[in-house]
């Protein structure tokens, strides 16, 4: 059997003291952790995504009852809405609260409707005074003073 060729050392490879053998590997790995932690796919102060799905629905809902009264028609059945894609986010004063101002692009399609709608949104969303609840913002101006609309979201039922 032929013996094997040795292995040069690299010259970026640095001798290192036993000690720090050991504790170099620990300290990368909190150091990923801590990346990882930082770029998390949910934004800091970001709603859960059923709460972005629910104020969309209500949003639609809302705009779909304005108009039914309108034409003096009955209302059309709840939307499906899916695929929420937040592209901004920003904190924004709702009346005397703090709330988040958000915009992106999201899937929905009205009942029993066949085909899904790409759409982009904007919504206002208010935390409640316990911060377990949102409501929904909407900007309205009566009388020359500007000022907000909100409304809870539903509850679910935890599942």
């Amino acid at each position: 059997m032929l013996p094997a060729l040795p292995v040069p050392a690299s010259r970026w490879v640095l001798p290192l003291p036993a000690p720090l053998r050991v504790l170099l590997p620990v300290l990368l790995v909190l150091l990923l952790g801590l990346l990882l932690g930082l770029t998390g796919c949910q934004g800091e102060g970001q709603p859960p995504r059923q709460v972005l799905l629910d104020a969309l629905e209500l949003q639609i809902a809302l705009t779909q009852q304005a108009i039914a009264r309108a034409l003096e028609l009955p209302p059309p059945g709840p939307a499906q809405v899916s695929r929420v894609r937040v592209e901004r986010q920003e904190a924004v004063s709702i009346g005397e609260g703090k709330g988040l101002h958000l915009t992106g692009q999201f899937d929905w399609r009205l009942a029993d409707a066949p085909y899904r709608v790409d759409s982009g949104f904007e919504l206002f969303l208010q935390r409640g005074e316990k911060g377990q609840s949102w409501r929904l913002a909407r900007p309205r101006d009566q009388g020359g003073s500007p000022g907000w609309v909100t409304d809870p979201l539903p509850l679910k039922a935890p599942g």
